[in-house]
């Protein structure tokens, strides 16, 4: 899967907006980005409900998304004159953190 293409599309955008673009994008690796979004909107949502704050999904923006490598699996198939060839099954650590859009400005004023 190549995450990164993926990720580099919704970085940035609104988190609603980004699941949208995501549910109908024909990559792959759309699918787990979504999910993930999908799981951080949804612990933001239970963070605000459990500290008495104002949510509103709409407000939420992706302020930092990356697909970094994950483990390798390493599977052999069988080839010619008993030799063994390697295939390497590679997956992909995915990492998002929203927030409002006043904390994105701040990281990268800061920077």
């Amino acid at each position: 899967m190549k995450a990164r293409r993926v990720v580099d599309v919704v970085r940035g955008r609104r988190a609603v907006e980004a699941v949208g673009v995501l549910r109908f994008a024909p990559q792959a690796a759309a699918v787990p980005v979504r999910k993930v979004i999908e799981s951080a909107i949804a612990n933001a949502r239970f963070k605000a409900e459990r500290d008495g704050e104002r949510f509103d999904e709409n407000e939420l923006f992706i302020t930092e998304v990356y697909a970094d490598e994950g483990p390798t699996l390493k599977r052999f198939r069988p080839r010619a004159q008993g030799r063994a060839g390697r295939i390497l099954k590679r997956t992909s650590h995915i990492t998002v953190i929203v927030g409002d859009r006043a904390d994105s400005t701040e990281k990268e004023g800061a920077r």
